[in-house]
Formats: structure tokens, sequence, C-alpha cells
């Protein structure tokens, strides 16, 4: 005997691909559907819902069905309260936990839909019964990576009580934003997307928004180091993450006019220039840290320089094939995903720039409804990062070197 449930999708389901995404599922899964109800919105701001019966001859199969749809952004009608149960230990959750995506997400608690949190991809929910804080009004529900679940925290199990809205294409493609809609191409004029990018950037700024920027060692040897430099120090960049090359190739510039030992004007290779990056790796031991070698004089230029000088914040993020490593770089895994972690949180635009690693990193990181520019020469960074389940990531390719120097121009010449 087959089993059955009814859910329901309700937004700009159509258009935005949402409707067909889920029927896609049910049938790919060995289900069948049926649709009870489907009122189409015939107005450019009217929503389309749809009530349809998902079976299958299985209830597990069911029950994996109803998952991938929930992820989709259907939600069972007449939804029961998600499932809770206690955390057995520190770092375990309770096996059938509910594994976060990136999308604005509610739980249903008590009868209430409570919105999560601080929502990321691949988390666990956790309720707090009593909102954990003084000034907050009821229960509160937010996401936890496994490795800080904790003994005794009420985890969500299933799928039942669930809400997730993925974010819509919207019709009006107008605005600032406009042009975040196209993916990623090589075929677009650059400068007109390079204009585009500095109205969102612009448009983020004017209404109190936070602007990230990730940035990898291409920007430093492309000799694209001054003007990311100037976008600093101009206001339009309020936190920076990149991993230990990327500072040390800055900070190298700074003290030998060199990047990897390469000469950025004249693209000569001086005497001993390959041993330039340790040399500053030590120079910057020897003060103390970053901050302390640009109290000393010792850096007086650059993105580094810019940063410490605008208390712009920075998260260094280490690896296995680190020199050094420079003593601001956090070279425990856990503590440096922690620290991305706060800035993506805070981020309203994020620019991602050559660097195919810390872009993914970062990606995981960021709610779907941060909006991501990753430019890099490689469309394979921008096919990864969307694919890694950061759909919401515009790209661009091209060449970092040409593309920062534009990009200031456009932000600190173009508007004067």
């Amino acid at each position: 005997m087959s089993v059955s449930r009814t859910v329901e999708l309700e937004g700009h389901i159509i258009d935005s691909g949402v409707m067909g995404r889920c029927f896609g599922i049910v049938m790919d899964m060995g289900g069948w559907f049926d649709i009870e109800q489907f009122d189409v919105g015939t107005r450019k701001h009217e929503e389309t819902y749809a009530r349809m019966r998902v079976s299958a001859e299985e209830e597990d199969v069911l029950h994996e069905i109803l998952h991938q749809l929930n992820q989709t952004g259907a939600t069972l009608e007449d939804p029961i309260d998600a499932g809770i149960e206690p955390a057995p230990d520190d770092r375990v959750v309770p096996a059938g936990f509910y594994s976060t995506t990136n999308h604005p997400t509610e739980i249903r608690y008590e009868g209430k839909w409570i919105g999560v949190e601080r929502i990321e991809m691949d988390c666990a929910v956790v309720i707090d019964p009593d909102g954990g804080e003084d000034d907050h009004d009821g229960p509160r529900a937010y996401t936890k990576v496994l490795n800080a679940i904790e003994k005794g925290d009420l985890v969500v199990t299933g799928n039942t009580g669930i809400r997730v809205n993925p974010p819509e294409r919207p019709r009006d493609a107008g605005g600032a934003f406009g042009f975040m809609q196209g993916g990623v191409s090589s075929e677009r004029p650059a400068t007109t997307q390079i204009g585009n990018v500095a109205d969102a950037i612009a448009e983020t700024k004017n209404r109190g928004g936070s602007v990230m920027v990730v940035a990898g060692p291409a920007v430093i040897h492309s000799g694209a180091r001054n003007d990311l430099a100037r976008l600093v120090r101009e206001g339009y960049v309020d936190s920076i993450s990149a991993g230990n090359g990327f500072a040390v190739h800055d900070l190298e510039r700074d003290l030998y006019g060199t990047s990897l030992g390469m000469d950025v004007e004249t693209l000569e290779h001086p005497r001993k220039g390959h041993k330039h990056h340790i040399y500053t790796i030590s120079e910057i031991i020897r003060s103390g840290g970053i901050p302390e070698a640009v109290a000393e004089g010792k850096i007086d230029s650059g993105i580094m320089y810019e940063c410490v000088e605008n208390d712009i914040p920075f998260v260094l993020a280490g690896s296995i094939r680190d020199d050094g490593p420079l003593p601001d770089t956090i070279t425990d895994s856990i503590a440096a995903q922690n620290a991305i972690r706060e800035q993506a949180h805070d981020a309203d635009l994020v620019l991602m720039l050559a660097t195919l690693l810390h872009s993914v990193a970062v990606g995981n990181c960021l709610p779907s409804t941060t909006r991501v520019v990753c430019v890099d020469i490689n469309p394979a960074t921008v096919t990864q990062l969307q694919d890694r389940g950061s759909a919401q990531t515009v790209g661009m390719v091209t060449d970092i070197g040409t593309f920062v120097p534009l990009l200031a121009d456009e932000l600190l010449d173009g508007r004067e």
C-alpha cells in the first residue's frame, strides 16, 4: 500500500523554477504527485500557490522525498511541531538530526514558527526554550556546527515543523543589484559588469551595509595591490578574509618591492628574490605581528597597512602549506572557521577575488541572502562555488589585475 503526504508551495514558484524542481525531485526519487490546488499569480507582484499530494510505495522513500522537497522550499500542510531530541554528548547529534541549508529557515515550536538565527549550510538547529538572553522574548532557534554541540542541546530532528524559504529570482531586474541574476559568463562586457559591481558596492555602503573581501595572493602578483589598498583606505571594504600567503606577499611588496620574489613593475627576479617571502615573515615575527610592524614604521604601505591604520578587521586562515606562518595567521583550523564565520554573518555583500579555497570556505558560512560576486580568471572557481551550495553567486571571468584597478577607478574616481 502506498503512503502519501500533502505539501504546499507559495511564492514566485514558477519563474524561479522552484515548482519544476519539486516535480523533478518527486519523479526522480520514484514517487508521484497529484496537484490538488493551483492558484497562479497573474500580476507582476502576485504570488502563486500550489498544493500537491506526494505519494510513494514505501514510507522511507516518501520520507526522503519530503526531506528534499523541504530543502527546496515546500512545506507540509498542517505541520506539526518539529521533532526535538537532546544531544547525547558533546559534539554528538541525535540520529536523524536536521541538516540545514543556507536558506532562511523557520522551526515550528509549541505551535509557533520561529526563525533560525545565523543560518548557514550543514549545521544542526538548536532550540533554546527560554531564549538564552535576558532581552529575548520567547524561545530561540539557532544553528550550531557539529563540533560546537554540547551535551543536552535540544536538536531539531526529522523533517516536520521545518519551513525553508529559498530566495526567489525577482521579476524586476532593475536597480543596483539587478545584474546579480546571471550566473557566470566570460562573454559579458567586462567594463559594464565592473560598473555594475561598483554600483552594488556603493548601494550597500549607502544603506549602511558591510562589504567583505575574500582575496588570494594573485591580487598582489597581478599588480592590483595598490588599488585594493585604496578601496580599504576610502572605506569601501569593511573586512578582509585571506590566507597567510596573501598577507606575506603584500608585506613583501612593501619591504622588498617584490611579490613571491618577482618585481611586479619590471617582472624581473632580483638576486635572492626567492628568499624575500621568508625574510618578510622573519621581519614580521621580529616585530611581533602586523600591527606592531606598522606601529614601528617597518610597514608603511599596502593592504595590510591600510587595514591596521583604518581599523579594518582581517582574518588570516592558515593551512598546512604555510611558510612561517605570520604571527597573525590563525593556525587552528576550527578557530579559523569560527573567525571566518563571524565575518561572514556580518557581511551584506562579499567580493571574492582570485582564490578558490578561501572562496569556498567563506561561501559555506554565508546565508543565501548575502550577495556574492566572485572574480577569477578560471570559470571553474565560480562553478565550484555554486555547486557547493552558494547558488546566489554571480561570477566574472577576467584577470584580477584588470578588475580591481577598474573597480577602484569606478568607485573612487568615477564618483567624485
